[in-house]
């Protein structure tokens, strides 16, 4: 395979991973809001989001694992984090786990706070000094314009955008128009239960620290996710539907095939940063965990919990039992 070639598999791979459970990025909720309220348009607060009643899944639904020892309960649920609102991944097993438990952890504890969000962007997303036009050839600004139409934007508007922040807000534009919804993503959901419930919310990790991954690769591995967006900007809910098929149904083989193989095939470098480097991080705080006591619902992206490199296999390599949940 040429590295033009693996080039275009990595980043094809990073679109739909980017805009669902795969890249396992927390961010893509608050991304998913049309890129002019982030960056023109001062954050303005909300009411708390009412909690949305979840479509019954068909058969088993969603993998569930858990990791006990003697005074600690851990429930580990891998996620999606855009979902159609007819999406069914509602069963007791998950409602019976998520009750028993005295706290919620997720990726990020804030996935759809605006205000953390544009400074950020602000911060990392934006380039004014090299504008993306300098970047690209005349017929991909061109591309760029017509796709950024689609959310309302020109490719004058978007021009002082980063390359990779222009790419995950082209890439997430299609999933909306397809229906795909961060209000009915799965963190949204159990925040907004465990709100209602009185539960501590936290978080592996922060706003800031999913954004220094995207914006610390390397330009061209930028650009190519960029270039790769603008020529299959529509190919990007067929993907996430296989996606959000195989987890609604529990398939994690599935999910590990779609997701996790192709993108370390691809690019080894991806694949470190943004599965390996986090997944080993988050185990060594699931044992610190451990070390105390209660109950806890952990829910990340699905890739995390597939595959030889996921959460569940490194804890089993450091000694840690992890059991699918009855």
């Amino acid at each position: 395979m040429t590295f033009k070639k693996r080039l275009k598999t990595t980043v094809s791979t990073l679109g739909r991973l980017t805009a669902g459970a795969v890249l396992g990025l927390g961010l893509a909720a608050a991304v998913m809001s049309p890129a002019h309220a982030q960056v023109v348009t001062p954050p303005v607060a909300e009411e708390a989001p009412a909690i949305r009643a979840v479509p019954p899944a068909e058969g088993d639904g969603p993998a569930l694992w858990v990791i006990k020892d003697a005074d600690s309960t851990l429930y580990l649920f891998g996620t999606v984090h855009l979902l159609r609102p007819t999406t069914g991944w509602g069963t007791q097993r998950i409602d019976a786990a998520f009750d028993s438990a005295d706290k919620l952890v997720l990726e990020i504890s804030n996935p759809d706070d605006q205000a953390a969000l544009v400074p950020l962007v602000m911060q990392h997303g934006m380039s004014p000094a090299t504008p993306l036009s300098s970047l690209l050839t005349a017929e991909e600004v061109a591309a760029l314009d017509e796709a950024a139409k689609t959310i309302g934007l020109s490719a004058a508007q978007m021009d002082p955008f980063r390359p990779w922040f222009a790419a995950l807000t082209l890439s997430l534009a299609p999933l909306q128009k397809a229906g795909y919804d961060p209000t009915s993503g799965v963190e949204l959901i159990l925040k907004a239960r465990a709100e209602a419930a009185g539960k501590p919310i936290s978080g592996f990790e922060t706003v800031d620290e999913q954004i220094r991954i995207l914006a610390g690769f390397p330009e061209d591995v930028q650009l190519a996710f960029l270039r790769s967006t603008l020529e299959a900007v529509e190919d990007a809910s067929v993907e996430l539907d296989r996606l959000v098929e195989a987890w609604a149904a529990g398939d994690v083989e599935a999910i590990e095939a779609l997701g996790v193989d192709q993108m370390r095939e691809a690019s080894d470098e991806i694949y470190q940063a943004l599965l390996v480097r986090r997944n080993t991080n988050w185990a060594g705080q699931i044992q610190t965990m451990l070390e105390g006591s209660g109950t806890a619902f952990i829910a990340v992206g699905a890739a995390h919990l597939a595959g030889d490199d996921s959460v569940q296999e490194i804890l089993e390599q450091r000694g840690v039992e992890v059991e699918v949940a009855p």
